[in-house]
């Protein structure tokens, strides 16, 4: 498999080619740059911090979570490596529903001690999309990624 490293390389080169589709498209009035940007966070946070190799105890992108990677531990024991976790739809889905699941409760648990009321609503559709498309994408490189350098290493 690419290491961790050739990953991000890789990764980071899709992302300089989605910024530069992302001005043109923005620039165009084809999408919003609202959408475009949600889009391009969500990618970079995705890239960094919610890859395939969280499973991974010694992996950057879980050391990237510093203190917080405390909260990946139960994934990792979950998941073993290369099961799920690098299922090129379900992989992604666990680690979006993992980490929902950890904020909701977290936000749970601040607005009961706080007694604070918030009123949520569900964003656009298109921001969903920008932010469900942002959080998968590179995880589908990644998969990528490691299905061709299997197969090229097989040769």
């Amino acid at each position: 498999m690419p290491s961790g490293k050739v990953h991000l390389q890789i990764e980071t080169v899709v992302l300089v080619a989605l910024i530069a589709v992302a001005c043109y498209l923005a620039q165009a009035g084809l999408v919003r740059g609202a959408y475009a940007g949600i889009f391009l966070g969500a990618y970079l946070f995705s890239s960094l911090f919610l890859s395939p190799d969280l499973d991974l105890r010694g992996s950057k992108p879980f050391q990237r979570w510093g203190f917080a990677r405390v909260l990946w531990v139960p994934y990792a024991r979950l998941f073993h490596h290369r099961s799920l976790s690098h299922h090129i739809i379900l992989g992604p889905l666990t680690r979006i529903a993992y980490l929902g699941g950890i904020v909701s409760l977290a936000l749970i648990g601040i607005l009961h001690l706080t007694g604070w009321q918030v009123r949520f609503s569900v964003p656009q559709w298109q921001v969903i999309v920008a932010l469900l498309c942002g959080l998968y994408l590179p995880n589908q490189i990644h998969t990528i990624a490691d299905a061709v350098w299997s197969a090229l290493r097989r040769r």
